[in-house]
């Protein structure tokens, strides 16, 4: 064979994925999306009365998110579907429109996303600090286990052993082989004693009906209105939003679990178009979801596209095929895999006593607010919003304190030259005004900003004030040593930041 067509076919090798060439990691993506199917049935019919819809509109959404974000998506692996957080957000629009309305704000909310990713909004991914990531890892460990409570409430006594054994399962089964998923083995493992010995015990089957047919695409059943219009815009927004930060985080903790990058940018467009395609479907709509995605990837290991396409199209399969099965597998079994997720989630490292002695204090605040606000309200947008906006508070004022003013005599003395290091904004300009002796400076006064940087009109407006309070006195000003960037700035600011210019 030449050369180039060597080159060729090592090209095209190279555009394979690795679960075609590989039969360990084909192995490992099937059953990995076989488990995330099996969970993904009554987390999906959770969400669905939580919306207050059909078990089968929350069983169509986690379908079609799956399967349509395993092709468009930016982050490799990442299971999305039907949603708590989502669920709230358009639940009062289902409960006081109908459920077209519904699906209506599912298919604007995409078309949001769309625009928002196009626009770049997952750029600001990178002004989240690592304590609200830490913290809203840890916040999602405990919403997950406080998920799996009421199926630990007034049930029979059989349910408890259940979760012990399937614990131990997932704990010991991989110390034996790691060929099968120990979540998979566990639910087959608790179903088959459950069925074979007739214990009474809750099931996915009493969570709702099973769909039997795939879902049928159409339109919304709503009057094309700007009455409509304006009446689902803030529920398609507010999904929008929540939806591209929870799935943004969510794609960032993959990458760090996993040590590879995603396309944010992709992403976010791709949610957007899987919601599209839901709401065209009848769905209603969701985004990432953190438990089944660490399901897959860390405690079933896949790390491809094919365990999210699986995981979407198993899970019809199993409803629409093997519905009577599916039914019969006990709630215990898939809470045993939950909790699991949680201590596998939970960074256990943040919270011990060496790390938070060495770690500052304000970044602790931010992991606490930011924890303590997503259980509080249940919703993961809030919280790591709160804990943004309070490390940005922490930062401006420790950053404040960092700009200094030193005097000392000029070279012919008569002059005083006046040192200015650190960085000037909003946070420390107010406080350079107080630096300057106005009234027992000589008659020249030269300012020497090379030591630092000029961030905003707030920096600009002092600099005004303190020359002002000089010429009051006679007295002249001379700044000298400013950066292109913070000359430019005063250039254009100084003289028209106060009243009466």
């Amino acid at each position: 064979m030449s050369s180039p067509a060597l080159s060729a076919a090592a090209r095209l090798r190279g555009l394979k994925p690795d679960w075609l060439s590989d039969p360990k990691v084909w192995r490992t993506e099937v059953l990995a999306g076989l488990v995330v199917g099996l969970a993904l049935i009554p987390e999906a019919i959770s969400f669905s009365i939580i919306a207050g819809v059909d078990p089968a509109i929350g069983l169509f959404a986690a379908f079609t998110m799956a399967v349509t974000i395993s092709v468009v998506g930016g982050r490799r692996a990442m299971i999305s579907a039907a949603t708590g957080a989502v669920a709230l957000v358009i639940a009062p629009l289902n409960r006081e429109h109908g459920f077209g309305y519904l699906v209506a704000a599912v298919i604007l909310a995409g078309v949001l996303q769309i625009v928002l990713g196009a626009l770049g909004v997952a750029k600001l991914m990178r002004f989240v600090p690592r304590s609200v990531m830490v913290g809203f890892v840890n916040a999602l460990a405990i919403l997950i286990f406080m998920a799996q409570i009421p199926e630990m409430r007034d049930v029979p006594w059989a349910v408890y052993p259940l979760i012990v054994g399937g614990l131990l399962l997932m704990v010991f089964f991989p110390k034996v082989t790691t060929v099968v998923p120990a979540p998979l083995v566990s639910i087959v493992v608790l179903t088959v004693i459950t069925v074979a010995a007739g214990i009474a015990v809750p099931t996915v089957g009493d969570k709702g009906e099973l769909p039997s047919s795939l879902p049928v695409p159409g339109l919304p059943d709503v009057p094309f209105t700007l009455d409509t219009l304006t009446t689902v815009a803030p529920y398609a927004l507010a999904m929008a939003l929540v939806g591209l930060m929870e799935s943004l985080m969510t794609a960032q903790l993959v990458d760090d679990i996993t040590d590879t990058t995603s396309d944010k940018t992709r992403e976010s467009i791709g949610q957007g178009i899987a919601n599209i395609v839901t709401g065209f479907l009848g769905g209603m709509g969701g985004c990432a979801m953190i438990g089944q995605t660490m399901i897959n990837v860390r405690v079933s290991g896949a790390r491809t596209r094919l365990s999210t396409f699986l995981a979407g199209a198993f899970l019809m399969v199993l409803c629409v095929v093997f519905g009577p099965v599916v039914s019969r597998i006990p709630m215990a079994a898939l809470v045993a895999v939950m909790v699991m997720v949680c201590f596998a989630t939970f960074d256990w490292h943040s919270i011990a006593p060496r790390t938070l002695r060495r770690m500052p204090a304000g970044e602790i605040t931010v992991m606490v607010v930011t924890v303590a606000l997503v259980v509080a309200t249940s919703n993961l947008a809030v919280g790591v919003v709160a804990g943004s906006v309070t490390a940005m508070v922490i930062f401006a004022r420790r950053v404040a304190h960092l700009a200094e003013v030193t005097a000392a005599p000029g070279p012919d003395g008569t002059d005083v030259v006046y040192t200015v290091t650190g960085q000037l904004f909003f946070a420390s300009a107010n406080e350079l005004v107080t630096r300057f002796d106005y009234a027992g400076d000589p008659d020249k006064v030269v300012i020497d900003l090379s030591g630092t940087h000029i961030w905003d009109a707030s920096s600009v407006a002092a600099l005004d004030t303190v020359e002002a309070r000089y010429a009051q006195r006679g007295k002249t000003v001379e700044m000298v040593g400013l950066n292109r960037p913070s000359a430019d700035l005063h250039k254009t600011l100084s003289g028209n930041l106060t009243a009466g210019h």
